[in-house]
């Protein structure tokens, strides 16, 4: 069976003051999500998840749906406020979604493949979907997944800090523990974090998390109860959020998964300010005059 690709796309842009998914960035109009979906499909998955608020339906099938019709099957998974809340916290007062643990749980009922799960705002490059493509299609372990990795010095923003999850990888080149970063910086060729009064440097290749992961369905069930739990300990808190390195370090802690890490070729880039929208234009449309794109994706 082909795999699935989940594409995260019901944040806010807080920071990017506006609704990033579908602002356009390529010399012809197309959406970061455009380049994802047009390497997925190279790559030989066979259906698209799209992950979204209810109100941002109408446009995601006004935008995608006549580019992917006849390409690759694609639905629809809502994370709303309520999703896999249990019935017993009753009306649970939020300002922004679960995260991204959440948000990959809402497409269970729409995912029977193993499958993938990326951001919308992120562009990862053909050969990440290849690599993941690979894993997912002859990987016969329900219980190994894995984790696409990027070098952390590919991943900077030039106006700002970003956060990142730090991976730890043992010898046998499965992820022994990522650990969120959220104000990392680079200034004269050094990257570092800064938390209170300490100060944590790291190497250029330290591998990464883009949120690029590979699951296989058995994730489902095990991150269903983990987001009972979580609900229950954090429903008076509306910012709590409930990641998937959350998911992916129970797994590893509790034995009941492990996560291949996959060092990534591929040139990354994503958008978390406005000001980084030039900056993507631009690497676009270089992509295009290179001949690694098509003049026009559709």
């Amino acid at each position: 069976m082909k795999p699935t690709l989940l594409i995260l796309a019901a944040g806010m842009g807080s920071r990017y003051g506006g609704i990033k998914q579908l602002d356009q960035f390529g010399p012809n109009g197309e959406t970061i999500i455009d380049y994802s979906l047009f390497d997925a499909i190279r790559a030989g998955f066979g259906k698209v998840v799209f992950i979204i608020r209810e109100e941002l339906r109408a446009d995601f099938e006004q935008v995608f749906g006549p580019k992917l019709k006849g390409k690759i099957e694609y639905d629809y998974a809502i994370q709303g406020f309520q999703s896999y809340v249990p019935d017993a916290l009753g009306h649970v007062e939020r300002a922004k979604p679960w995260g991204t643990g959440h948000a990959m749980l809402c497409a269970w009922q729409q995912t029977q493949t193993p499958f993938a799960v990326i951001n919308a705002d992120d562009f990862y490059g053909l050969e990440a979907f290849q690599l993941v493509a690979q894993f997912l299609t002859n990987s016969p372990d329900d219980s190994e997944h894995t984790l696409i990795a990027y070098e952390l010095f590919r991943t900077l923003s030039e106006n700002g800090t970003v956060s990142r999850g730090i991976c730890e990888v043992n010898d046998e080149g499965y992820l022994d523990v990522v650990t969120e970063r959220l104000k990392i910086a680079s200034e004269n060729g050094r990257i570092f974090d800064q938390v209170g009064e300490t100060t944590t440097d790291f190497d250029p290749k330290t591998p990464v998390s883009m949120n690029f992961w590979g699951f296989k369905p058995s994730v489902f069930g095990i991150t269903n109860e983990m987001f009972t739990e979580y609900a229950l300990q954090n429903y008076a808190a509306p910012k709590a959020e409930f990641f998937i390195p959350l998911v992916a370090t129970h797994l590893i802690k509790s034995g009941l998964g492990k996560l291949k890490v996959i060092s990534n070729p591929s040139e990354w880039f994503g958008v978390t300010y406005p000001e980084d929208k030039p900056t993507v234009q631009a690497a676009l449309r270089k992509l295009h005059e290179s001949g690694k794109y098509p003049a026009k994706l559709w």
